[in-house]
């Protein structure tokens, strides 16, 4: 069995490719392939939250006893990062690809951020007091069907 560290950044890797994909769309200037593309990669980030939100975290939690720490920092992160996925489908909706292109810099920037925190800190914190994987997450990771 994988590492929660290895499972996870693994699907950061996906998601980072997905987001190539719509990049290379964007850059064609093909509106209607970036925004399949974009709905790809927003589903994969949104699978990805929920795996931690509704498993990892709570597991984390529950094993440590804090909930005041790094899993509340991501919590809030998250919302971050969905407030500017949402930002991005909306400039593609209205195919405003500067608009688009100026959303996408800053949530590089965050997710870049926001995964160093995670596969630097917490994910091995949850390596050290989880032992195996929570019961559920790789399935809920749904991605890739559920297999990472």
């Amino acid at each position: 069995m994988s590492s929660i560290r290895d499972l996870m950044t693994e699907d950061h890797r996906h998601c980072d490719d997905l987001l190539a994909a719509v990049e290379q769309a964007v850059g064609g200037r093909d509106v209607d392939a970036a925004r399949r593309a974009f709905d790809s990669f927003r589903a994969a980030m949104l699978a990805h939250f929920q795996g931690e939100e509704e498993i990892l975290f709570p597991a984390f939690e529950a094993a440590t006893g804090m909930t005041q720490g790094p899993t509340r920092v991501m919590r809030m992160e998250h919302e971050q990062i969905r407030r500017l996925l949402e930002e991005g489908l909306a400039s593609l909706d209205e195919s405003n690809v500067d608009a688009y292109l100026g959303v996408t810099d800053t949530l590089v920037v965050m997710m870049q951020q926001h995964n160093m925190k995670e596969e630097n800190i917490l994910y091995p914190m949850c390596d050290q007091h989880l032992g195996t994987q929570p019961a559920g997450l790789a399935a809920t990771l749904s991605t890739r069907g559920g297999q990472l």
